[in-house]
């Protein structure tokens, strides 16, 4: 079975050690490398619950200090020592708490920073009074191969008990990632939700003059950190997804003016041809399954939707078969079923259909066009495009019911899900530079927040939480 990119620690129930002490937490005093599908054994407590688009919640006061230190020593991942490396880990652990509209969180900077020796006896009379009903504590630690310690502790300050504790082992390159790690341990803990802030986003970096756009494909983690590209820049790159089980990403690449579409291996960075052709090809999707890919292909004028193996090879399966322009295919989580946009009603409307394509039916009847329609990965909403003269996010019921535009700018489009289905990232285009850059969005409309990238990005795709 694949391991982790992180180790978790199987954290000792006892106090931590004085400063002075270098043992490992583990009772064992060795490092547990754990299955992708493990997870944290947290006792019981009054503060879980189930956080949905219409949930009332009340937001929690977060205090988040800035994460302790046994011995202040320059590391690989910070040359100004791990008593910055802590300052950094809880300022990130505070802007992944901040962004999704059920927290109200204060980050480090405005706190006092706590000792090595209270991480687990927090000084509760220091945080009693700060309008925080929680606090998130935690330690980084230098060890002797190279490697950090990384430890997080949420408490419920009025009760002054321990909610939940976990420790990851890193190298010093994923110190970022036992950051976003922690945010989640929170988030999860408090909302009764999985977690996404350990993820990863596939996008679309655009460079050059509007009748010469270079598209390259490019990755980044989910707060807009470690950007890389992936293709060169020579043939145009589309509409990256990631397989669900995270390994690789399925992206069109128009090469001598073709479409193909390609498959990019992680791990190995090696890129394999699922289907080419010399006919307008759209939009690849993958199956749940990571069996399928389905995408668009335009043939004599006719649009319809294939579906071909992610393995390569093959004759293309057709699954539309109409005079209308159909594409855009995102099939449930279950697999059974498919949301596409079409005009077979005079205009770009969004329909659902099994995934053989029979019982096709529309679900778009509230005014505007609706297009790029993607399902959550929790199957209760579909998030579109909304089409009423500018470019708006929205959602709706998979029966069309319910629908709720979130965003209200000139020209937003391309929503994709976080894994945990709360929420939406987008692209959004300026108007007059036409400048497209990447934004974020939760299910109350109420808290967008950009992704900085270093240059235009677009068709943003949010792979699932990292292994």
């Amino acid at each position: 079975m694949k391991t982790s990119l992180i180790a978790l620690l199987a954290l000792a129930l006892a106090p931590l050690p004085a400063a002075a002490q270098t043992s490992d937490l583990n009772p064992a005093n060795r490092e547990v490398t754990v299955p992708q599908d493990i997870t944290v054994d947290q006792d019981d407590g009054p503060l879980t619950g189930t956080v949905t688009d219409d949930t009332p919640w009340q937001e929690l006061g977060i205090a988040i200090a800035s994460f302790a230190t046994n011995a202040d020593v320059p590391t690989p991942a910070s040359s100004s020592g791990t008593g910055a490396l802590g300052l950094e880990l809880a300022r990130i652990v505070y802007n992944d708490l901040r962004s999704n509209g059920l927290f109200r969180p204060v980050g480090p900077d405005a706190l006092p920073r706590p000792a090595y020796a209270q991480i687990t006896a927090p000084a509760w009379s220091t945080w009693q009074g700060r309008s925080a009903e929680l606090l998130v504590q935690g330690y980084v630690r230098a060890n002797a191969d190279g490697r950090l310690t990384v430890g997080c502790y949420l408490y419920d300050v009025q009760l002054q008990q321990e909610q939940a504790r976990a420790g990851w082992v890193v190298q010093p390159s994923e110190w970022r990632r036992a950051a976003h790690r922690c945010a989640d341990l929170v988030y999860s803990r408090l909302s009764g939700e999985s977690p996404f802030f350990d993820s990863r986003i596939a996008y679309i970096a655009e460079t050059g003059p509007r009748d010469a756009r270079v598209k390259r494909l490019a990755i980044m983690d989910s707060d807009g950190a470690n950007h890389r590209f992936i293709t060169n820049g020579q043939s145009t790159a589309l509409t990256p997804r990631y397989s669900p089980d995270y390994s690789r990403i399925a992206y069109l690449s128009y090469v001598d003016g073709n479409p193909r579409i390609y498959i990019y291996h992680i791990d190995t960075g090696r890129q394999t041809l699922v289907t080419q052709s010399t006919n307008p090809t759209f939009a690849p999707r993958w199956s749940p399954d990571g069996r399928w890919i389905l995408y668009s292909m335009a043939i004599g004028g006719n649009t319809d939707i294939y579906r071909v193996s992610a393995a390569g090879g093959g004759t293309p399966e057709r699954l539309t078969n109409g005079p209308a322009i159909e594409v855009g295919g995102s099939y449930s989580p279950d697999g059974r079923e498919i949301v596409f946009e079409s005009d077979q009603s005079g205009s770009q409307q969004c329909y659902v259909m099994n995934a053989d394509g029979s019982n096709q039916r529309r679900i778009s009847f509230f005014g505007g066009r609706c297009a790029t329609p993607e399902w959550s990965p929790r199957g209760d909403q579909i998030a579109f495009t909304h089409i009423a003269g500018d470019f708006h996010i929205a959602v709706m019921s998979p029966n069309g019911r319910n629908m709720r535009t979130l965003t209200n700018a000139w020209h937003d489009e391309a929503p994709s899900w976080a894994p945990n289905g709360r929420i939406i990232q987008f692209f959004r285009t300026e108007r007059g530079s036409g400048e497209p850059s990447i934004w974020q969005v939760d299910l109350t409309g109420e808290n967008e927040r950009q992704l900085r990238t270093p240059v235009g990005a677009s068709d943003p795709a949010w792979g699932p939480v990292l292994p």
